[in-house]
């Protein structure tokens, strides 16, 4: 019986994945059959959900078998993201643009991304004092108890690790162990590696211009190849959407939600305000917030619903040059920078928020100025090297409460609602990342403001 109920949504699944490609074919814009895979996705994994329970044998099954479209999805995106990072930066060297801009766009890129984190941080703790969120009040359950055992170790190597060690951490040994993500600062230290073979470059153009002409040639030609693996990857972004919220929507545990409903909303108003934030810049620097919105919802949506950053890293990239107007030099920085530098949603909010709830546990007043400001100071260093994937925040939340000297058992006390914020962290992350983009190509003067004026949104071709 349980065979034939799980081919039913099997069966009905592909139905569904079916009338989003014969929207391909009558050519709907890719903006609206990604949200109609976000909608059917809903959908669907609500009413498995309501059928069979989230934990039903059907529920799970089902969803092993739809994980192949969503997971698989993800993973092919990831498939490119450090070859992406490395080339990207690589590339942002050759071009003759950015070398005339190269100390002024990184020090915009990576000064933007942590005062925007610095903010996101002072958005948290205030949001957490505003709702009167205490750790004290959250219950340590089965999962609670098996989440916080996990972390057992994840604390020790946390809670050992200064400041100098962390930077230290970023710092590549084996550049080529970095490309397969084998640590959790990989991803920093393949732009730090790039950032050396791009320095490298420069030096051989003015000695060797045969050479380095020659080198260019070989990046751009690779740079193209990604790119255009990165293009046939995003055209399956609806399928992709559709069955990772399909998962989302049958296996969260609504009752968890209900009962620490009052931290999901507290995170969520954090997480609207550090965007309305992200608007503000936007609109500072005279662009219309509506067309960031309108274009770049569906990068957002993507990295709503897949929790990684990492891999949303093409998407944001493609939607940066091609809808925003965002010079390729400073969007290739921005992009990869953002993966591991001044995550807004993972190292900003997130970690203020949890230090605010434990700090009672420690003796400490949570509304005292001096530990507000040293708590924001800690979270714009220890935003440093988070990666870019589904966990980032847990990794940056044991830092910085590490290094308050709070208990770190909190993070575990959270796991039911972890994925449900994750993915609102997730698309703030990448939206600090685009904004970053934006503001850095403008203030350089290598913005197309008639690209991002323009209401259309670039098809993935």
């Amino acid at each position: 019986m349980d065979s034939a109920l799980i081919i039913i949504n099997i069966a009905v699944f592909l139905l569904l994945t079916a009338a989003l490609f014969i929207m391909q074919k009558k050519h709907v814009s890719f903006s609206k059959r990604v949200f109609a895979g976000l909608g059917l996705g809903i959908v669907l994994g609500y009413i498995i959900h309501l059928l069979y329970g989230m934990d039903s044998v059907v529920t799970t099954e089902t969803i092993n078998w739809l994980s192949i479209v969503g997971s698989g999805y993800v993973k092919l995106l990831q498939m490119v993201v450090m070859p992406l990072v490395f080339i990207s930066i690589v590339g942002a060297f050759t071009k003759l643009k950015i070398t005339k801009n190269l100390g002024k766009i990184s020090f915009l890129v990576i000064g933007i991304l942590l005062a925007t984190t610095g903010i996101s941080a002072a958005i948290g703790i205030g949001s957490t004092l505003g709702f009167g969120l205490d750790g004290f009040k959250l219950t340590n359950g089965e999962a609670e108890a098996a989440r916080n055992a996990e972390l057992v170790e994840k604390v020790d190597t946390a809670a050992n690790m200064t400041i100098p060690q962390q930077i230290l951490e970023m710092i590549p040994s084996n550049p080529f162990a970095d490309l397969t993500g084998a640590r959790p600062t990989s991803t920093i230290a393949v732009v730090i590696f790039a950032a050396f073979i791009g320095v490298a470059f420069i030096g051989i153009k003015r000695k060797q211009p045969a050479e380095a002409e020659l080198f260019a040639k070989i990046v751009e030609s690779l740079y193209a190849i990604i790119m255009r693996v990165v293009t046939l990857v995003l055209r399956l972004t609806p399928y992709g959407i559709m069955a990772l919220i399909t998962k989302v929507a049958a296996t969260s545990n609504y009752e968890a939600i209900v009962s620490l409903g009052k931290f999901v909303i507290a995170s969520y108003v954090a997480l609207i305000l550090m965007f309305v934030v992200h608007l503000l810049l936007l609109m500072l620097a005279k662009l219309n917030p509506s067309l960031y919105i309108k274009k770049g919802l569906p990068t957002l949506t993507f990295a709503f619903t897949s929790r990684s950053s990492a891999g949303t890293l093409p998407l944001n990239i493609k939607t940066q040059v091609n809808d925003f107007g965002v010079s390729e030099g400073v969007a290739n920085f921005a992009g990869p920078f953002g993966l591991s530098i001044g995550q807004n949603g993972c190292a900003g909010i997130y970690p203020a928020m949890l230090a605010i709830m434990a700090a009672p546990a420690a003796g400490i007043d949570p509304t005292s100025i001096s530990f507000i400001l040293t708590l924001i100071v800690v979270v714009m260093i220890s935003s440093f090297g988070v990666a870019g994937v589904g966990g980032g925040a847990t990794f940056a939340s044991l830092i910085v409460l590490s290094i308050m000297g709070l208990p770190v058992e909190i993070v575990g006390l959270l796991i039911s609602v972890e994925p449900l914020i994750d993915m609102g962290r997730t698309a703030l992350n990448v939206s600090g990342s685009m904004t970053t983009g934006i503001l850095t190509s403008k203030i350089t003067g290598d913005f197309e403001e008639k690209v991002y004026q323009n209401p259309e949104i670039a098809e993935a071709s």
